[in-house]
């Protein structure tokens, strides 16, 4: 006859396991003999092992005691079942740990899809961080106010980039933002920008309803002003040549323009 400690040996267990597998009811507990100890024979060292290996294959101990006392159908149909479910959790696991993954780059939080695999493209036309992180803020905001446009104008955001005017534009964008206001590259910038607004004129695709309202679209405007400070610059430059906005661009008139400058030349 054994003792507590020595069945919990000979099962690989612990006796603390032993002693929780008496008191849910999986492993009978023997009466104390006339020492006033309790022992075990060898059914009690063969159910406990069955027990620790039926719990160690992951089987819930709440099905454990369905098992032992099944006949070999009703437990292979049981092992089958517990397998399934066992399966199922496994890939709602591993379903959580691709979320969280994807959650750790700080942009599946609040983004579509779609929008995330844009920022990826832009990654692989070697765009830097700094700008990939304004271009992310911009969209999450963006995605809040139009989730229904967002797919349509990220598709046109990718034909866009079979432009050879928007790579090389994007280009520019492969380290930080704090260039000295003499910096060839602005104007080079502009220059670029206006390109594509002309050919956006000329294709209908300014002036036309966004889905955005005008304080939503000024409020974007000075996010990109207060993150990148050279793009003031570029938009002076644009404004000179008839121009205005960066979120929503629009061709100011001509006369427009020139009381524009006016009121600039008063101030």
């Amino acid at each position: 006859m054994l003792t507590i400690s020595q069945l919990a040996a000979y099962a690989g267990v612990t006796v603390r396991a032993v002693r929780h597998y008496h008191k849910i009811g999986l492993l009978p507990e023997p009466e104390r003999n006339r020492s006033g100890y309790r022992t075990y024979d060898a059914a009690a060292v063969v159910r406990l092992i069955r027990i620790h290996t039926l719990a160690d294959a992951g089987v819930p101990l709440a099905r454990v005691q369905e098992l032992l006392g099944a006949g070999p159908q009703e437990f292979a149909d049981g092992v089958q079942e517990i397998d399934k479910h066992l399966r199922a959790e496994i890939r709602r696991l591993q379903d959580t740990r691709s979320r969280l993954a994807r959650l750790a780059t700080g942009e599946h939080l609040a983004l579509p899809p779609s929008v995330v695999g844009y920022l990826d493209r832009l990654r692989g036309l070697g765009v830097g961080e700094p700008y990939i992180e304004l271009e992310r803020d911009a969209w999450i905001m963006i995605a809040a106010q139009v989730p229904h446009l967002i797919d349509s104008v990220i598709a046109k955001k990718h034909e866009e980039l079979d432009d050879p005017d928007m790579v090389r534009l994007y280009s520019f964008f492969t380290g930080g933002f704090d260039w000295p206001a003499d910096d060839p590259r602005i104007v080079e910038i502009a220059d670029i920008l206006e390109r594509l607004m002309i050919r956006a004129v000329e294709a209908g695709e300014v002036g036309g309803a966004d889905g955005l309202d005008d304080q939503f679209v000024d409020l974007m405007d000075s996010a990109v002003l207060e993150s990148a400070p050279n793009a003031e610059l570029v938009l002076a430059i644009l404004k000179e040549r008839g121009w205005r906005g960066w979120t929503r661009i629009e061709r100011v008139p001509a006369d427009r323009l020139d009381t524009e400058r006016v009121n600039d030349g008063q101030a």
